[in-house]
């Protein structure tokens, strides 16, 4: 079990993870970009916010299927739930203080901008 918290400790999160984590991606979409942070993924079912549910904000975009969380306070990105699965929830591993994302290798690019949902 690890946890997530934002910047201020407003959000608080309880993430059951494997040993391993499966996917370590980030993502070339529009908000994405923006954001630069590095993801991971598990079931809906593995991620419980523990403190602070009324303090997130919700963003929807484009769409309007993903829902992407962040504090109200600091900003900060903690979670989503993405258009293509929404019964996973991605979170930011930026938000767990046993994680360095600066040491993460092979992180993969999951390709958002070209999304196989869009008909351009």
């Amino acid at each position: 079990m690890k946890k997530l918290m934002c910047h201020c400790g407003a959000i608080k999160a309880e993430i059951n993870i494997p040993n391993k984590l499966e996917k370590i991606l980030r993502c070339n979409c529009s908000l994405c970009k923006r954001k630069g942070a590095i993801m991971s993924m598990v079931k809906n079912e593995d991620f419980k916010i523990i403190k602070g549910a009324k303090k997130l904000i919700l963003y929807k975009f484009h769409t309007k299927v993903a829902n992407h969380y962040f504090c109200s306070i600091c900003g900060i990105y903690t979670h989503h739930n993405p258009r293509s699965n929404p019964k996973m929830t991605g979170f930011n591993l930026g938000c767990i203080d046993e994680i360095d994302t600066f040491d993460l290798k092979d992180v993969l690019i999951n390709d958002g901008y070209n999304h196989p949902l869009d008909k351009k």
